[in-house]
């Protein structure tokens, strides 16, 4: 069985998760929307990802939209002591299946009691605020009216700890002056890597930074130089991409998302794989940088 626990853990205020978590987003239909092609096969992935030891779920209920959360629900409710489930408000779903805004006080509440109802709980575990804009480079603009929404639902007792995603080091600053921020979920792999400076700003200060999109997303990585590290290492491409992210920073968590139990079993291996020096230095070039 996989060692989840080889690849440490980490803490999101005072939940401590294994650093290899999951991502239930794959686990929608196609685009992330509707329900899953097979209902059984996404309840085998998440009490697959359970066993192994990943005490990390990482969801939303724009992802359907509400779908993933009820899977979530089906598989592992009620849920198993020392699983953290967090999710993301920010955004809603149209009938063409568009990712649209919703960061109104009255659209985070409704979105906050929607997660709540639909994964079966009492306090959602985290929440982020998903700041929409452009995924491949988050906006400047202020967020201090949804956050402090958000800052009065966890005061309320619906929420446990507050996280963001899709935001720049200012908006972090902005977001930590009005309530504690646990985490922040941005676009980050192997070759895009604007984030640098954030992640290690983020490390000083005890905040996990959790890549979204880790294996390229929509747009898997493919590289040359990739390929030849897997090969020698005896590993696949996507192990060593995860592998990456594992020994780049310790505060960096892993969500990898799949609807497969081989490719689930396949990521959660990287948690063992240690990468020696000369093959970080290639993978690093990947990115631009030295």
């Amino acid at each position: 069985m996989t060692l989840i626990a080889s690849a440490g853990a980490f803490s999101l205020g005072d939940r401590t998760v294994n650093r290899m978590g999951y991502g239930a987003m794959q686990l929608a239909g196609p685009g992330v929307f509707g329900p899953p092609k097979d209902h059984a096969a996404a309840l085998a992935v998440l009490r697959e990802a359970v066993a192994i030891g990943v005490n990390h779920i990482d969801t939303s209920d724009f992802y359907g939209p509400h779908a993933t959360n009820q899977v979530i629900h089906d598989a592992l409710h009620p849920y198993p002591a020392g699983l953290t489930i967090v999710t993301k408000v920010g955004a809603v779903r149209g009938a063409d299946a568009s990712w649209n805004p919703a960061m109104t006080p009255a659209d985070l509440t409704r979105a906050v009691h929607d997660n709540l109802r639909n994964l079966g709980q009492e306090v959602l575990d985290v929440v982020n605020l998903r700041v929409m804009g452009e995924v491949h480079a988050p906006s400047e603009s202020s967020i201090e009216a949804p956050f402090s929404t958000l800052a009065d639902l966890q005061r309320q007792g619906l929420i446990r700890h507050l996280g963001l995603s899709n935001v720049t080091s200012t908006q972090v600053r902005q977001a930590r002056g009005i309530a504690e921020v646990v985490c922040v979920q941005n676009l980050y792999n192997l070759a895009h890597r604007a984030d640098d400076a954030l992640i290690e700003e983020l490390a000083a200060i005890g905040i996990a930074y959790v890549p979204f999109f880790p294996l390229g997303g929509f747009s898997p990585l493919q590289s040359s130089a990739l390929s030849e590290v897997a090969a020698e290492l005896g590993a696949t491409p996507m192990q060593v991409a995860l592998a990456w992210l594992l020994q780049r920073a310790p505060n960096i968590l892993l969500i990898p998302g799949t609807s497969s139990l081989v490719h689930l079993r396949e990521n959660l291996n990287a948690a063992e794989l240690v990468l020696p020096a000369d093959a970080i230095a290639t993978l690093n070039a990947i990115g631009g940088k030295p």
